[in-house]
């Protein structure tokens, strides 16, 4: 037997020259008539699969984002800091009452609007609350400003409000701002 048979002895480079070269485009490695579809193919159809089961012909698409009641969460807010160092928190049950306790113990009890609940509700599932949440936000050097903690279910964010360092994550202040005006 000669050298070059296609024997072990050849690297796949000597074995592939003697046939011709590489695909045309494909890299060198690869030898001649071997194609990555059919795998790319079988992967695609075994990732869908278990999916074809879940969709439903009777059922029409929905239009626009979901808006859930709170969904048995509470939304916490605290807001702390300042000069005179206060420390507020207010807390909104699922069905919109809500508490605010200052830093003396001192608590004050209420209800949302409807139009307020409404939109609290839609903030709550808004999907930026958790973007923002897993931002890493740098510390401030603000001296005597207010920081706030907004909790909605597991999610948990927070920012300072020192406007020349920072902007604050934009679906968290606007839940800082109702929940500011509406509880007082």
């Amino acid at each position: 037997m000669k050298e070059g048979d296609g024997f072990p002895s050849q690297t796949l480079t000597e074995r592939m020259r003697r046939r011709g070269g590489p695909e045309p485009g494909g890299p060198v490695a690869r030898p001649i008539g071997m194609r990555a579809a059919p795998a790319v193919a079988i992967a695609v159809a075994a990732v869908l699969t278990p999916l074809a089961g879940c969709a439903r012909a009777d059922t029409p698409p929905p239009v626009g984002p979901a808006v859930t009641a709170l969904p048995g969460v509470e939304v916490t807010l605290v807001k702390s800091g300042g000069i005179a160092g206060l420390t507020d928190t207010v807390t909104v049950r699922p069905d919109g009452s809500w508490t605010k306790t200052d830093r003396a113990g001192a608590a004050h009890d209420g209800r949302l609007a409807a139009p307020d609940l409404d939109r609290l509700r839609q903030l709550a599932a808004d999907p930026r609350l958790a973007a923002e949440a897993a931002v890493t936000v740098p510390a401030t050097m603000c001296a005597d400003a207010f920081s706030y903690r907004l909790t909605v279910g597991p999610t948990s964010v927070g920012y300072v409000d020192c406007p020349p360092q920072a902007t604050p994550p934009a679906a968290t202040a606007e839940v800082v701002g109702l929940l500011t005006r509406a509880t007082g």
